[in-house]
């Protein structure tokens, strides 16, 4: 699994994983950091399969990066974060298990740097991003904002 920053481009797909619309979605790509997790569709040039270990470097690149330059990768999973005062806000976490679970170690490691602590918000139904918090170590610490009539719950984490 691939992870890069997010581009205007991306909206249409992160609007769907978000069900959120395509112009909203570009408008938060420009107003927080957001990162995207990819994956290829075919099989890399060496016959090998991708065993998604490639992590980011925290740079927006990965160890392993496509030298020709075509992109025959899917994105699977985004996050957006944005930075408040001693505070890093986790608001989107979309995708697929592995992704999510990937894609939470970037505002994780962006806040041990800067010694913040880290909030998720996560709906109430979302079941499956609750367990992935949960295994990174966050704890719930009450409710978060209502958004479109659903429930938040407020994640926290701690610099260690």
């Amino acid at each position: 699994m691939r992870v890069r920053d997010a581009v205007e481009e991306d909206g249409v797909v992160l609007g769907e994983l978000a069900d959120a619309p395509a112009e909203v979605m570009r408008n938060v790509i420009h107003d927080r950091t957001v990162r995207v997790a990819e994956k290829p569709v075919a099989e890399s040039g060496d016959g090998r399969e991708d065993d998604g270990s490639a992590e980011s470097d925290g740079t927006g690149q990965n160890d392993e990066s496509d030298e020709t330059g075509e992109n025959d990768a899917e994105v699977v999973g985004f996050v957006g974060f944005d930075a408040m005062p001693g505070t890093v806000r986790v608001t989107y976490l979309r995708g697929t298990p592995e992704a999510r679970e990937q894609l939470l170690k970037e505002p994780v490691r962006f806040a041990r740097k800067e010694e913040m602590s880290v909030e998720a918000l996560v709906p109430e139904d979302e079941a499956e991003t609750k367990q992935v918090v949960e295994a990174a170590g966050f704890r719930q610490t009450g409710t978060g904002p209502r958004f479109d009539g659903g429930r938040t719950l407020e994640y926290r984490l701690e610099p260690a």
